[in-house]
């Protein structure tokens, strides 16, 4: 019994000991005039281009946009042809800003779903004009995805010179029909 009486005391001395200091008088909050504001620069982060990144974010869709039918959506125009030169498949320079403007719609509504239709004016044969068109949406698709949009939510096809966008065996109905056309298929 005496080695209990032994042990317990120094345990309750301790734990008087540290309700004491638990109880203490509190520290009082300095008054909001003797606070003196010292401005603060924002810490400055620099990003290497190969360290930057496309975080994936699913938004939430507002009425004016994707409320709309497939058919109404794509009638309003958000996303922009692409024009190729005569026998080209290659995104030209002066292009790019669209493609660029399309990436970033499709970033901001990353439920969208679309199909690159690969165009070709009405020189060649039915058969060239098959694959080229195809190379076009190719060109197209791998552009985006560069970007970083996701592959999988990109399918192309090629119609060739089937369905001209302008009539005309001239070089401004030409220019117009080589192209490759967006048409969102889901929202």
């Amino acid at each position: 019994m005496k080695e209990k009486l032994k042990l317990g005391g120094p345990l309750v001395l301790a734990a008087l000991v540290l309700t004491a200091l638990a109880c203490g008088p509190k520290p009082q909050p300095t008054p909001a005039a003797a606070v003196k504001a010292t401005p603060t620069k924002p810490a400055e982060v620099t990003i290497k281009d190969d360290e930057r990144f496309t975080p994936k974010v699913t938004p939430t869709p507002t009425p004016e946009v994707l409320d709309s039918d497939l058919d109404a959506l794509n009638r309003k125009g958000y996303l922009k042809d692409v024009y190729f030169d005569f026998d080209k498949f290659d995104i030209r320079q002066d292009q790019r800003d669209s493609l660029d403007a399309n990436s970033q719609w499709l970033r901001k509504w990353g439920t969208v779903k679309l199909r690159v239709e690969g165009h070709c004016d009405e020189r060649g044969t039915a058969q060239y004009n098959l694959a080229l068109g195809e190379k076009r949406a190719n060109s197209v698709k791998e552009y985006l995805t560069s970007l970083g949009i996701e592959a999988s939510r990109i399918e192309i096809v090629s119609f060739g010179k089937e369905r001209p966008f302008a009539t005309g065996s001239d070089e401004a109905a030409w220019a117009q029909n080589r192209r490759g056309h967006f048409v969102i298929t889901a929202r």
